[in-house]
């Protein structure tokens, strides 16, 4: 009889015990919850797509730039992103006559970014009968900001690369109808406000 009942008691401790050492080798191969969680958000990270940029990635490019294209001087200023848009001017000088005068925007709308531009005389009769050229953006990062021209007008391609905080490249291309790509190339140096030593700052969300 004790026998039958040392027996039972073994039997009925193997079976209580079995699941219980089942569940805790389950747990063991299985991650925590947090781990779970932290690699679920990684997948989502690596699916999400790329930030789409907007116009504050821009906003760098507020303040007054100069630069030279032979002997040619050269000076651009940009306003800070508002309402959508960032307006721009441009001042080409060979001595002391000014040789073209430019105007330009960056628009961002839902479609994207676009930038359109308008060359003028002094006395602002505007070399391009036909209205403003337009750009769509075709990509930007930290270091660069490419614009395309799909449609009628020069110039096909403008790049902005940017070398430092205070430093850029503007490069523009022109694709005539016969012949080779003309490209103008010049590098802008940010003329720093005198009173305060400081130049402007700018919000991003990280694409510049």
């Amino acid at each position: 009889m004790k026998a039958r009942n040392r027996s039972y008691l073994f039997l009925l401790a193997a079976w209580l015990l079995a699941p219980v050492s089942g569940r805790a080798d389950a747990q063991a191969q299985q991650p925590t919850d947090t781990a779970s969680e932290r690699a679920a958000q990684t997948t989502d990270a690596l699916r999400s797509p790329a930030l789409k940029p907007t116009l504050a990635d821009f906003g760098w490019l507020a303040g007054h730039w100069q630069g030279a294209w032979g002997p040619r001087s050269a000076q651009q200023t940009w306003t800070a992103p508002k309402a959508g848009v960032m307006l721009g001017t441009f001042q080409l000088v060979e001595g002391e006559k000014t040789l073209v005068l430019e105007l330009f925007t960056l628009v961002e709308n839902a479609d994207g970014i676009k930038l359109y531009l308008r060359h003028f005389t002094p006395s602002l009769n505007a070399w391009e009968k036909s209205g403003a050229t337009a750009l769509d953006l075709h990509s930007a990062d930290s270091k660069s900001i490419v614009f395309v021209n799909s449609g009628d007008g020069q110039p096909k391609q403008d790049v902005i690369t940017r070398v430092d905080p205070d430093t850029y490249v503007s490069r523009s291309e022109i694709v005539p109808e016969q012949g080779d790509t003309r490209a103008t190339e010049i590098t802008y140096h940010r003329v720093v406000d005198g009173s305060s030593g400081k130049r402007p700052r700018a919000k991003s969300n990280g694409v510049h």
